[in-house]
């Protein structure tokens, strides 16, 4: 047992040497306070595992600190030595921080050996100088008002960051010393004499120094500026009170310069504010320099300046924006006319028509009446107009008198005049309108006169009428011809085509169509010579002034584009296998006609389906009538045949024989017919008997709407939704009268005799059973009756029920009823079970039959049922039927 325990003391030792650990921990160093980032502070290393594994980058780690802190980190400095350092990111002060931290190193090899120590950092005190609080310490500017009593200007403090209590007084010293200022040992700056801003100097530049009791120290500078003071009033220099400006200055152009100076800014630069005080918006002064410039345009034909061109303004200086000292000048402008306005008219340019015959002499425009100069003084305002110029102009447009700006034709403007269709009846005149004044503005009127032409021509067809042939094959949009119509008017107006009747049917509205401009005719749909060989349109052409109208007629030329057609299109026949060759199949026949073609053109042909060429038709060719005949028999038994049904295709050609043709043309057109035939094999009992052959026809109808007709579904649906829903209704209301006035009477239900000198009531009536109930018949349960809501009690093992208090549960619509209703009638009923009400009004419950007043029948104290006589009052009155009055 003990070799056991010294071999694991063994184990255990070795395993301790071979395992991965830190070195030089745990341990504990110190740091002074406010250390620089990567200040060291403690260096380990550490101990690689017997497997050599080497540290994972990135560890040893601060896992955790105590407090929580950044201000330390772990560096590496070689495979297994490190340092713990500090970070800067957050300061070590031995006064306001914490001063020990404990730090957590935790340390990690590739195969996942692990180790963690402890390494307590504590933070040294270090004497620090003093400080100066707030911005003292980068300095501070004072400022004195001259003229103040000495005394007082400024409090310093600083602190010593080692004295937490602030309880070791510090003192205070001016490096510089001067005679004008002086420093108590606390800190109090204070001035010694009276300062003069104009006299002495205007700053003072002191050095403050504080020590604390072991000697250290700190400086800081103070910067004393005295402040002037304003008693001054500003004085204007300039001497100008009026000044003469021409209009239409720039913007921003400088017109005056006002100075002035202020005395207490004598040897300095004068801050002087100008302003001026008059309101207007032609003239700004700049604040600072006094000049006047130009804010608004200075136009004498605008505004006020047209009738009072002087402008009086008041100018203010003062040496402060507020308060201060001020003085005040009255300055006057005379704005001055100047040739600044051409002569200009409401519009340069004229266009006048002018009729061709129109005669000499006559007045075409007066300028005058529409030019103008805005100057508004003379000469400036004055113009005179040159005289006509332009190709054209020359012998048909003058001045009258010259220089007047009156124009009048001295000329023929004749529209239809070779020198005028030369020229285009279009005549440019140029006419300039200039100032008589310097600097002698000009501008060019342009004058266009057109000729307006006057109709003299009617509008006339190239062709008295036009006949143009088209084939009914041609497509749409094929060229018909064409119609011109002219007159002999210039210019030559242009012509609107148009159809003003014809080229139309009841099917089709439009057939042709002419092109408006070019009056080409057009085919819009396909034509048919057949339904109308000739169209006769009458085509109107119409110019701005007159219009003209011609007959066209459209020739269709005749064309096979008709198909055969033929009766039957299609049939079904059915023949025996042993039918003999050149029998007439079932008497069958085609009888075919052509709407273009005559019955010698036809020609009858079988396409594919016709297996073996069993069939021919007889003619196949030159009449319109033909016979299915059967060519060759049928080999079912050698194996020839294979099929027993036939699907034949028969094509019918017309050849294209034209009437009035006596050969063939291109165009051939085919109809077809479809013939389904059915061999009958021999039949397995032969039957002596002789049938007479049938010809079964079959008419195949097919009713197509056409697709403009889609009223006739929606008509059709919307009728049979509502003659369904007019029998629905019908069907509810019947149902429910005769459940009313019919009520349903099972075999139990009998009526009870009537007695003499009683009388039948004729309206419904209530059938009420009794029901017979031993007296130990015990009712243990109590439910409420969903249609008339009175309550009954039931017996769970039987299904027994009764009311539970008949007299006061009566229905409120059975208490309603009138003197004269009719009375219910109590019969007793034969078997034992629940009451049953027989009319749908009945006050027992619903879908179980629950009888109006039933319940166990009254019985006499003896135990036997009771007779009527007994029972209560009420449930008689409701049950017994009244006497009639007259027995």
């Amino acid at each position: 047992m003990q070799e056991a325990v010294l071999l694991l003391v063994l184990l255990g030792t070795m395993s301790e040497a071979e395992a991965l650990h830190l070195i030089h921990l745990p341990a504990t160093s110190n740091v002074a306070e406010n250390s620089p980032p990567e200040t060291s502070v403690h260096e380990f290393s550490v101990n690689l595992s017997a497997s050599l594994s080497p540290v994972i980058p990135g560890f040893p780690m601060i896992i955790n600190s105590s407090p929580l802190t950044k201000v330390f980190r772990v560096n590496r400095l070689s495979g297994t030595d490190f340092e713990v350092v500090t970070t800067g990111k957050e300061q070590l002060d031995f006064e306001t921080g914490p001063k020990i931290f404990d730090l957590q190193i935790y340390v990690q090899d590739d195969v996942g050996v692990t180790d963690l120590q402890v390494l307590t950092v504590q933070v040294t005190d270090v004497n620090e100088p003093p400080q100066f609080l707030g911005n003292l310490a980068q300095g501070l500017s004072l400022y004195i008002v001259e003229g103040a009593n000495p005394g007082f200007i400024y409090q310093v403090e600083a602190f010593d960051p080692e004295d937490t209590s602030r309880n070791t007084p510090l003192s205070y010293f001016l490096t510089s010393p001067t005679k004008s200022f002086i420093m108590s040992a606390n800190g109090t700056l204070s001035s010694t004499t009276e300062f003069d801003f104009e006299a002495g100097n205007n700053s003072y530049h002191l050095t403050v120094e504080v020590r604390d009791s072991q000697g250290l120290r700190a400086s800081t500078h103070l910067e004393v500026n005295i402040v002037n003071i304003n008693d001054e009033t500003p004085r204007f220099t300039s001497s100008t009170r009026v000044y003469v400006i021409p209009e239409e200055l720039g913007l921003g152009t400088i017109v005056a310069n006002i100075t002035a100076e202020d005395p207490d800014d004598k040897g300095s630069t004068s801050f002087l504010l100008y302003s001026i005080t008059t309101g207007n918006s032609y003239f700004r002064i700049n604040e600072l320099t006094g000049t006047i410039h130009v804010a608004h345009r200075l136009d004498r034909e605008a505004g006020e300046l047209r009738h009072n061109p002087t402008i009086s303004l008041e100018v203010l200086v003062k040496d402060r924006p507020f308060g201060g000292q001020e003085n005040r000048m009255q300055i006057t402008f005379r704005v001055e006319d100047i040739n600044d306005n051409s002569a200009t008219c409401i519009k340069f340019t004229f266009s006048i028509k002018v009729p061709e015959r129109a005669a000499k002499g006559t007045l075409l425009l007066d300028l005058n009446m529409v030019c103008f100069d805005n100057d508004s003084e003379a000469p400036n305002s004055q113009f005179n107009f040159t005289a006509p110029s332009g190709v054209g102009s020359s012998g048909r447009f003058s001045q009258d008198p010259a220089g007047s700006g009156k124009i009048v034709l001295i000329g023929d403007l004749d529209y239809e005049n070779s020198s005028n269709l030369a020229a285009g009846n279009k005549y440019a005149v140029t006419i300039q309108v200039q100032d008589v004044a310097p600097p002698y503005y000009k501008n060019n009127i342009y004058i266009y006169v057109l000729t307006s032409p006057e109709n003299e021509f009617p509008l006339v067809f190239d062709q008295p009428s036009y006949v143009f042939d088209l084939s009914e094959l041609s497509p749409a949009r094929t060229r018909v011809g064409q119609v011109h119509a002219t007159d002999k008017d210039f210019p030559q107006s242009s012509v609107v085509y148009s159809i003003s009747s014809g080229g139309a049917s009841l099917q089709r509205p439009n057939i042709f169509w002419i092109n408006p401009q070019t009056g080409e005719l057009q085919l819009v749909t396909q034509v048919d010579y057949e339904t109308t060989p000739i169209h006769i349109l009458r085509i109107r052409a119409t110019s701005s002034e007159t219009t003209a109208s011609v007959t066209v007629t459209v020739n269709i030329l005749e064309e096979n584009d008709e198909k055969p057609v033929c009766i039957p299109n299609s049939y079904f026949l059915a023949i025996p296998v042993d039918l003999k060759v050149g029998t007439n199949i079932q008497n069958f026949k085609l009888q075919c006609t052509d709407r273009d073609s005559s019955p010698r053109s036809f020609r009858y042909s079988i396409g594919p389906g016709n297996i073996n060429s069993h069939f021919t038709f007889s003619p196949n060719a030159g009449s319109n009538v033909t016979r299915l005949l059967l060519a060759t028999p049928f080999d079912y038994t050698g194996g020839l045949e294979k099929i027993w049904n036939y699907k034949l295709l028969i094509y019918i050609t017309d050849d294209n024989l034209l009437s009035s043709r006596k050969k063939a043309e291109a165009l051939v057109e085919t109809g077809t017919v479809t013939l389904i035939i059915s061999v009958i094999p021999y039949p397995t009992t032969i039957v002596t008997m002789t049938t007479r052959p049938k010809i079964i026809y079959q008419t195949l109808r097919k009713n197509v709407y056409s697709p403009s007709a889609w009223y006739v579904p929606f008509v059709f649906t919307l009728g049979s939704i509502l003659l369904l829903g007019l029998l629905l209704s019908l069907v509810i209301l019947l149902a429910k009268a005769v459940h009313r006035h019919c009520p349903c009477k099972t075999a139990k239900h009998k009526k009870a005799p009537v007695k003499k000198g009683e009388m039948k009531n004729s309206k419904r009536e209530v059938v009420v059973e009794t029901i017979q109930m031993s007296v130990s018949t015990a009712f243990d349960g109590e439910a409420v009756d969903p249609v008339t809501g009175a309550k009954y009690e039931f017996n769970s093992r039987t299904g027994a029920r009764k009311w539970k208090d008949p007299l006061t549960q009566i229905p409120k619509w059975k208490a309603s009823r009138p003197q004269g209703a009719a009375q219910s009638r109590a019969v007793s009923a034969e078997g034992t079970g629940p009451p049953r009400s027989t009319t749908k009004e009945g006050d027992g419950l619903s879908g179980k039959g629950q009888a109006e007043d039933a319940g166990p029948p009254a019985r006499k104290q003896h135990g036997k049922p009771g007779t009527p006589q007994d029972r209560n009052p009420a449930l008689t009155s409701r049950s017994s039927p009244k006497p009639h009055p007259g027995k």
